[in-house]
């Protein structure tokens, strides 16, 4: 009674059971109290035995009944919360406990014959850690294995579970409220380290984890079906190794990294001298390109060029089948300034001496004339038209005929 008393704290709300509770409760001590002032009253009047006798009688026994009802009734009455269920512990059951659990709702059971065990139906978690704020346990509470090539691991987990609602006699039964320790901690730290033998200590450090932990959360699923508990989901939360393979795989991983900026490194330079490639490339083909057209060009011009001088000399050539004498006029314009020339008509004679003519000039010449000039190529005095001309030339650079 001192215990419905003592669960009721303040600001919560009271269930039916635990208000019968309160009030049985309540009314032992209104009947003590009033026991006690008949006693004394009873005695400074009468006597103490007639004080004691009169606790027999039927205005203290009546008080007496009625508080031993309202005990009676509230052991009777269960009021079982949602996220519990009541185990039903019986003297007059042959197994000693009911069969069937009572569920949510306010239910009767014989009072002193019978008494309820509560288990809560709502999900749980037991946390294994080696931080001790972390699980349930104080100390280091991690879960110490060895994987299949000698490595030592300390794994980190949490286990979210309930218990089977339709087998909850089979859990009081089987444990009472010792599963966690009993049942949940050694059966799931055994799962672990058999399962973590499986694996190479790279795999348990690797992709292969969660393989592990699927493989952990299916087996103790089944284990924890067997013994009456649920489990909703198995954590793998953390694994470490020892220092000196963790300082092993951060060597290992500096150097990989090393290795990897040296590849890098290497790729980039790769890259630059690829560019730089591809850039002569394209600058040679840009020149090759520049100089097939320069040179088609130039063949092109060239072909023009031989067109028209081709053209010119057909045009030379017509003019000269024409009029053959324009050769010998074309060649009396070219003479050069330094050669003196005079014309004469072959059968006159030279009246003036040459170094008349031609002062300071040692070497004086005549050279006949193959080209009979016309007179329709060069104007002549009509006495001399058709006459022949002899031509003396004076060289006054060198001296020479």
């Amino acid at each position: 009674m001192l215990s419905a008393l003592t669960q009721a704290t303040p600001g919560r709300s009271f269930s039916f059971d635990e208000l019968l509770a309160l009030i049985a409760t309540i009314g032992w001590w209104v009947f003590a109290i009033y026991a006690i002032i008949i006693l004394i009253v009873t005695a400074r009047q009468q006597g103490w035995t007639d004080g004691l006798l009169e606790l027999l009688s039927m205005r203290v026994l009546l008080p007496l009944f009625g508080a031993i009802c309202l005990s009676l009734i509230s052991m009777a009455l269960v009021f079982v919360q949602p996220q519990e269920v009541a185990v039903i512990v019986s003297v007059i059951s042959p197994s000693g406990v009911r069969s069937q659990p009572f569920r949510a709702g306010l239910h009767w059971i014989i009072p002193i014959l019978e008494h309820e065990e509560r288990y809560p139906i709502s999900w749980q978690t037991y946390t294994m850690s080696h931080t001790p704020t972390e699980g349930a346990n104080l100390n280091d509470d991690s879960i110490s294995a060895r994987t299949s090539d000698g490595q030592e691991v300390r794994i980190d987990c949490s286990i979210i579970f309930r218990v089977d609602l339709q087998q909850a006699v089979r859990v009081y039964i089987d444990w009472q409220d010792r599963y966690t320790n009993d049942l949940i901690r050694p059966v799931t730290r055994s799962v672990v380290r058999t399962q973590v033998s499986q694996f190479t200590v790279k795999e348990v450090n690797s992709s292969a984890r969660k393989d592990l932990e699927a493989t952990l959360d299916q087996l103790l699923a089944q284990e924890f079906r067997d013994k009456g508990l649920v489990l909703d989901q198995f954590l793998l939360r953390d694994i470490s190794f020892t220092p000196q393979y963790a300082a092993a795989v951060e060597q290992k991983q500096v150097a990989l990294e090393g290795q990897q900026q040296k590849e890098y490194e290497a790729e980039q330079i790769r890259s630059l001298a690829a560019g730089r490639r591809d850039q002569l490339k394209l600058e040679a083909a840009g020149e090759a390109d520049a100089t097939l057209l320069r040179a088609d060009a130039d063949a092109k011009a060239s072909v023009l060029r031989a067109k028209a001088q081709a053209e010119g000399l057909q045009a030379i050539s017509d003019v000269l089948i024409k009029n053959r004498d324009l050769l010998t006029f074309d060649y009396i314009q070219k003479l050069s300034p330094t050669i003196r020339t005079m014309l004469v008509p072959n059968n006159a004679p030279l009246i003036l001496p040459l170094q008349d003519l031609v002062q300071n000039s040692p070497l004086t010449s005549t050279l006949p004339l193959k080209t009979t000039i016309n007179a329709s190529a060069t104007p002549l005095p009509p006495d001399k038209v058709g006459a022949s001309a002899t031509v003396t030339t004076t060289n006054q650079q060198n001296g020479k005929e």
